[in-house]
């Protein structure tokens, strides 16, 4: 299950520069470019390793353009992708979680094809109590003739992504890739300062019995998902025959790893709490990203009824629904979408007994 453990001395440099030479017209941008998204990853592991000692755990005072609250490592995160990768020449714009408009490429800078999309530290409400945390990263081909991108210019769907990936800063530091080849992991070996290869071509098994989802949120849950739930907690007695784990840690990045690992399937989907936002995650740098790291597994990504690398973005903070991991389950959840997403599910078993049963 998962991936095969076979460690190699191969380093992240390397496996790129192999990659590169399967294509005769690669000049070696994207290889920088990626180079750069690591060098920024390993300057965010040694702050976030110094923890207190840092002193830059706490809030921010400033808010993004969400309207949330900014951790001191938000900001600190975000200034150190922008400066590791601005002055490379292999860029043409970014877009940050925490930047109200895309990131023009200084002029005294060389200007490249390819944009990055970026949620610089994920989960960030973990760091205060030493819980993992990450950092997304999605790369598009700036469309051609401009020199100026606008927000415009990344509204691509996660199908135009050559790059996704992300860091996870826990007990190791680890970058997961896909070029659209597969996924594979690398893990930061510190006493070198290089990530090597230690989780190649990872996979997802197509079936799970283990499922993360925040259940305080159950009353606003749609009918699909409320049936899908109740049908895992009801374990061997219940139609699916079989016992669930239900997991939940908050952090995008540490639940795709876990499943990326493991197996399982993860659900945040739109739901009735907020009717103004059409779910929680952002399309463009959280759901694409992970979105294509999990298809590339051979697991599925989902908005619940529709492949999420399908989804025409509207808005460069645009939220979506977001299900994903593995396929047979993700697949379950978007039937029950389809033909049982109009009324609340009220089978006697999930009538009387089920968890999260809405109050009549």
């Amino acid at each position: 299950m998962g991936y095969t453990k076979i460690f190699t001395t191969k380093t992240l440099t390397r496996f790129l520069i192999e990659e590169q030479r399967r294509f005769n017209y690669a000049t070696g941008g994207f290889t920088g470019l990626v180079n750069d998204v690591r060098l920024a990853c390993k300057r965010i592991a040694r702050v976030i390793g110094k923890g207190a000692l840092s002193d830059a755990l706490g809030t921010a005072g400033t808010t993004n353009v969400q309207g949330e609250a900014q951790m001191k490592l938000d900001v600190l995160a975000n200034d150190i992708f922008v400066r590791t990768n601005e002055w490379g020449g292999q860029l043409r714009g970014m877009l940050s979680e925490e930047m109200d408009d895309p990131y023009p490429i200084p002029a005294e800078y060389p200007r490249g094809k390819y944009l990055l999309l970026f949620d610089p530290l994920d989960g960030s409400s973990n760091i205060d109590v030493n819980v993992s945390v990450g950092s997304i990263f999605s790369v598009l081909r700036c469309p051609e003739g401009i020199s100026e991108p606008t927000e415009t210019d990344f509204l691509q769907p996660g199908t135009q992504q050559v790059c996704a990936g992300y860091a996870i800063y826990g007990p190791s530091t680890m970058l997961v890739l896909t070029t659209g080849r597969g996924v594979n992991g690398f893990t930061l070996d510190r006493e070198i300062g290089e990530f090597m290869l230690t989780h190649p071509e990872i996979t997802i098994e197509p079936d799970t019995s283990e499922f993360a989802i925040n259940a305080s949120n159950s009353r606003h849950w749609e009918p699909a998902i409320k049936r899908y739930v109740n049908e895992c907690l009801a374990g061997q007695a219940g139609p699916r025959g079989r016992d669930f784990n239900m997991r939940w840690i908050a952090s995008l990045v540490a639940e795709t790893h876990r499943i990326l690992m493991r197996g399982g399937v993860f659900m945040y989907p739109r739901d009735r709490k907020d009717s103004s936002r059409n779910g929680r995650l952002r399309l463009l740098y959280e759901a694409n990203p992970i979105g294509f790291l999990i298809e590339q597994a051979g697991g599925r990504a989902s908005t619940g009824a529709e492949p999420i690398l399908e989804v025409q973005p509207q808005a460069a903070h645009q939220r979506i629904g977001f299900v994903f991991g593995a396929r047979n389950e993700v697949e379950r959840i978007e039937r029950y979408h389809r033909d049982h997403n109009d009324f609340e599910f009220d089978a006697p078993l999930f009538g009387t007994r089920g968890l999260f049963k809405t109050p009549a």
